[in-house]
């Protein structure tokens, strides 16, 4: 049996995730304001790392830096040429005192950093500085989301490996604070009509993108998911693997499913999630008439290649 990643209900841990996730929240702000822009909003996001998850290289008023949420040692890291300063993470560190003490430490660096300093994506809307309410910290959930995020990355990594077309990092959204990765056909999507900018340039391409959240209080159960943009009419006719996958509606398109438990609890694991990726992505490829072919990596092996209906 393959290595599993760990129990993680939603139920369990939710005041800790939004706590969490708000945090994370006020750092991929910093993010934003610190690095040039890419295409697909690729600069705002985070990366997973041995201890948990940090930004990329930030540079602001001249002080290049990193922050890093350690969730081992449990305290958030930031990191100049010349020190290195932490906060702890502990229950009862509100969002309001995270934030202040964020900003206080950032500027003893000589960094100050302007953001919007409110929610973005998610139905709370209180001002970071104002949120005395999100303040729960559960470590020993915190250390299974750590594990279950590692995980996934190695099994999203190891995917992405199969692919030699253009293709995102494997990446934390902390906006929706889920790990993704995406493919690309290279070729443009038709414009999408009322949406943001933020929306027009993440789908700005044809893409296969996949992915894993831990709930939220839409959806309160973990799961794997995989998307096709533009999606091709018979995308939901195809056949996923395994048997407990299937095509959820969301909104006026779909994304296909698969229980965090299923995964957790097959016989193996990563196979298992490795095979609901290729079925994902061959649905999408297949539907979608993407030059699948030409994709092929050299180190894809025979369960990575798309083969016709």
């Amino acid at each position: 049996m393959s290595t599993a990643p760990p129990e993680l209900p939603y139920d369990e841990w939710a005041d800790t995730k939004d706590t969490l996730h708000l945090w994370t929240q006020i750092v991929g702000k910093i993010q934003l304001a610190s690095v040039p822009p890419r295409n697909h909003w690729w600069h705002v996001t985070l990366r997973v790392d041995e201890h948990g998850y940090s930004t990329q290289r930030l540079v602001h008023d001249g002080v290049h830096f990193r922050i890093s949420f350690d969730l081992v040692q449990h305290r958030l890291v930031v990191r100049t040429r010349g020190r290195e300063e932490a906060i702890p993470l502990r229950d009862g560190v509100s969002v309001s005192a995270f934030y202040y003490e964020l900003e206080a430490l950032l500027r003893e660096l000589g960094i100050r950093v302007e953001i919007k300093a409110v929610p973005f994506g998610v139905p709370i809307t209180t001002p970071f500085a104002d949120d005395t309410e999100h303040a729960s910290y559960d470590r020993s959930a915190v250390e299974r989301f750590r594990d279950a995020l590692v995980w996934a990355d190695d099994v999203f990594s190891e995917f992405q490996s199969w692919f030699c077309g253009k293709a995102s990092p494997v990446q934390l959204f902390w906006h929706s604070f889920d790990l993704a990765t995406a493919r690309y056909s290279g070729r443009p999507a038709p414009p999408m009509q009322g949406v943001d900018g933020v929306t027009a340039e993440a789908y700005s391409h044809e893409v296969i993108s996949c992915g894993w959240w831990a709930g939220d209080s839409a959806y309160p159960r973990s799961a794997f998911y995989s998307y096709t943009h533009p999606e091709p009419d018979d995308l939901t006719e195809q056949a996923l693997v395994p048997v407990e996958a299937s095509w959820e509606p969301t909104g006026p398109t779909h994304q296909a499913r698969l229980p965090y438990d299923v995964v957790r609890t097959a016989e193996d694991p990563r196979g298992t999630l490795l095979d609901f990726l290729q079925s994902a992505y061959a649905a999408g490829a297949r539907t979608a008439a993407w030059p699948y072919d030409e994709f092929h990596s050299s180190f894809c092996p025979p369960r990575g290649r798309v083969v016709g209906v």
